[in-house]
């Protein structure tokens, strides 16, 4: 497999691999231009946003201090809107259902590390050190219709949220929620089920 494959598949890959670099190369160059912009040049905007991320539905908006990883493993449905300083780590997929309200200051991290240091240090660091210090893996995040993410809202890899999801404010979401509930919290809890 390549390091590509291996990132998509959810397995540990070499991050500094040149197709990554040449990846992230092209994302900070389309991110500096597409935050230039001023903000009536709406059209633009949009033609931009469709032109890069993986797919773009009708009437999507994403707001000034956007930062993504790549741009092209972001999927958004119809009405979709992102709004100011979002940043969106996309190593892995991350795909947003129709009527998705996303609110300022959101992250979504798709790429992570091993949590304790012996799982998490590269051996061949110690042989090779050009090489990256530290385990890399990434999993994808969905979004599904309807949902909300409140100001702030941490989404980590791997969580999968159902239709008509609320996210408070503040959250950091570690794991996946059903369909019709308002979720909140550091980790997020279900806090009520809508009917």
């Amino acid at each position: 497999m390549t390091e590509l494959e291996k990132c998509m598949a959810g397995e540990v890959y070499d991050c500094h691999d040149e197709a990554f670099l040449q990846m992230k190369a092209a994302a900070a160059k389309w991110v500096q231009k597409y935050n230039s912009l001023p903000y009536e040049e709406r059209a633009e905007r949009y033609t931009m946003i469709k032109d890069f991320f993986g797919r773009v539905g009708k009437n999507c908006s994403v707001g000034d201090g956007f930062i993504c990883d790549f741009g092209c493993n972001i999927y958004l449905g119809d009405n979709v809107s992102v709004n100011y300083r979002c940043t969106f780590i996309d190593c892995n997929n991350i795909i947003i259902g129709n009527n998705v309200l996303i609110a300022s200051g959101v992250q979504i991290n798709t790429a992570s590390h091993p949590t304790a240091w012996t799982d998490r240090r590269n051996d061949e660091f110690e042989k090779n050190p050009g090489a990256y210090f530290c385990k890399t893996f990434a999993k994808p995040v969905t979004i599904g219709d309807c949902c909300w993410i409140g100001a702030g809202v941490i989404i980590i890899g791997g969580v999968s949220l159902g239709k008509n999801v609320t996210v408070a404010a503040g959250a950091v979401v570690t794991q996946s929620f059903p369909d019709n509930c308002l979720i909140g919290g550091v980790p997020a809890k279900v806090i009520r089920y809508f009917k």
